[in-house]
């Protein structure tokens, strides 16, 4: 237990990984994230608006805005592009799979439900939705969208993600003197904002299956 709670205290230690590894480390986060099923947990908003911030800062060994945003945006394309194979090849006994703390069939499921409702832009939209964006390319390879299609939508998804949330975090760092002493505040407040598309999708369905209840009353 105290094992992984170590684990877990340095995953979401963002400057800390940052200041360790730089771009690179960003990059490499930024991939797992979108392109292996089991980095559905990792901070790829708030590790990228911290860059972009500490970008912003001008200390020594911090991120170069260019090349964070250059190497972010290829992280991205790629890790969904991972994703959208795995998919392709692994297919439908990805639902029948047991679910475990590294493969949770039911985001999985909750991805097929989302992708069903707003069809290809969910490649776009679910870039800047949690949790969403790990399993979106998975669920696009298994429905078997064309790869020439799914990979339009991938760039603008990527770049658009990748760069806004550099580019908050750069602004924030360049307009306000000192922000980085409040960093566990930006942190707090970027975590708050991605996760309100979760809190309205839970509520709608609650919303929906009590509406179902209450007809079939």
């Amino acid at each position: 237990m105290d094992l992984i709670k170590a684990f877990f205290e340095h995953v979401y230690n963002v400057r800390g990984i940052i200041e360790w590894g730089g771009t690179l480390a960003v990059a490499g986060i930024i991939y797992a994230e979108t392109g292996l099923m089991l980095g559905f947990f990792l901070p790829g908003d708030s590790l990228l608006v911290t860059a972009g911030l500490l970008a912003a800062s001008g200390l020594k060994g911090m991120p170069d805005i260019r090349w964070l945003v250059g190497l972010g945006c290829l992280a991205a394309v790629l890790g969904n592009a991972t994703g959208y194979w795995i998919g392709l090849k692994a297919g439908k006994p990805l639902y029948r799979r047991k679910q475990t703390f590294f493969f949770r069939r039911d985001h999985l499921l909750r991805t097929r439900e989302f992708y069903r409702k707003h069809g290809g832009k969910t490649i776009i939209i679910a870039r800047f939705v949690p949790i969403v964006r790990t399993f979106a390319p998975v669920v696009a390879g298994i429905a078997r969208m064309g790869y020439p299609r799914f990979f339009s939508y991938d760039i603008w998804g990527g770049t658009g993600w990748i760069t806004s949330m550099c580019m908050i975090g750069y602004t924030l760092g360049a307009s306000i003197p000192n922000i980085s002493k409040y960093l566990h505040i930006v942190i707090a407040a970027v975590i708050f904002v991605s996760l309100i598309p979760i809190f309205v999708e839970v509520i709608r369905n609650k919303l929906k299956k009590a509406g179902a209840k209450a007809k079939k009353k």
